[in-house]
């Protein structure tokens, strides 16, 4: 993949986690425009805006995109991990980050 393989980029935040919320105001007509680019588009207005950022205030770079890309391609996986094994992991590391909130 090269940089004109990247123009076309389109975000995809389902592939990672959104951990931070901004709430925002919007007019009526504001959020109706939303609304309705976001149907035409068959994606959330959450998704709508998220792109909306990334063009106007700039996404990643193109150059990291691809040195990531490269670092993916150099791995060396010697074990493959389940899906139920990954879904295991991810609740103990929650129930793990639950009880120290907890705790304190």
């Amino acid at each position: 993949m090269n940089a004109a393989d990247l123009t076309s980029y389109v975000p995809v935040y389902a592939l990672h986690m959104l951990n931070e919320r901004l709430q925002i105001l919007v007019s009526a007509e504001q959020r109706r425009r939303l609304e309705r680019e976001a149907s035409h588009r068959g994606v959330s207005v959450g998704s709508l805006i998220r792109e909306a950022i990334d063009a106007q205030v700039g996404a990643v770079a193109v150059s990291d995109r691809e040195r990531a890309l490269d670092e993916i391609r150099a791995m060396r996986v010697s074990a493959t991990v389940t899906p139920e094994e990954i879904n295991r992991m991810v609740e103990q590391e929650r129930d793990a980050a639950l009880s120290r909130g907890l705790d304190r």
